[in-house]
């Protein structure tokens, strides 16, 4: 209401959003909350923590840097703190990319119209690459799994995400069930 006062009546404004105007005055030229005061002290800590790190700690950190200078605070109140303010650590974790889309090549067809449903086993199977970080890297798991029973009946695991990967859990999976028609 206090941004449109200079275009609407105050009256008219307060009506509108079922609020009386007293309050609304009452509102406006009360002081801030003891919490919302405490709030803004702790955000000049918040902040001088965030420069003095070169604007590259995030929220954990701040968080310890406060709990080492004897303030009491909730992480979760830092975290809030810091979104309102548009604070942000710095992350120097690299993004994996398993997928590189060419821009040119056509879909792959949608064989089963998105019914992942079977009426029997072998007549459907379905698979995924995932990857799950260790401290050596990344490593690659290829699954096949069986629409009916979904039960893993082929996987695969490598350091590099390459087509071998997935040809491998593909083969354990015809080797393990031998479905009819076939091999």
């Amino acid at each position: 209401m206090r941004a449109n006062q200079a275009a609407y009546p105050v009256a008219t404004m307060c009506r509108l959003l079922g609020v009386s105007t007293s309050g609304f005055y009452a509102w406006r030229d009360r002081a801030p909350s003891a919490r919302a005061q405490a709030d803004t002290q702790l955000l000049v800590q918040i902040r001088q923590i965030h420069e003095r790190s070169r604007e590259t700690y995030g929220r954990p950190r701040v968080h310890a840097e406060l709990t080492e200078q004897g303030v009491r605070v909730s992480p979760k109140r830092v975290s809030r703190l810091m979104r309102a303010a548009g604070l942000q650590g710095v992350s120097r974790r690299k993004g994996i990319y398993t997928t590189v889309r060419d821009a040119n090549a056509r879909p792959a067809p949608d064989l089963v119209q998105r019914c992942f449903a079977a009426e029997r086993p072998d007549q459907l199977w379905v698979a995924d690459i995932t990857y799950v970080p260790t401290w050596a890297g990344f490593l690659y798991l290829a699954v096949v799994i069986d629409a009916f029973s979904r039960r893993v009946v082929g996987w695969s695991m490598a350091t590099t995400l390459a087509t071998q990967l997935v040809l491998d859990a593909l083969n354990m999976a015809l080797v393990t069930r031998r479905p009819r028609g076939v091999m």
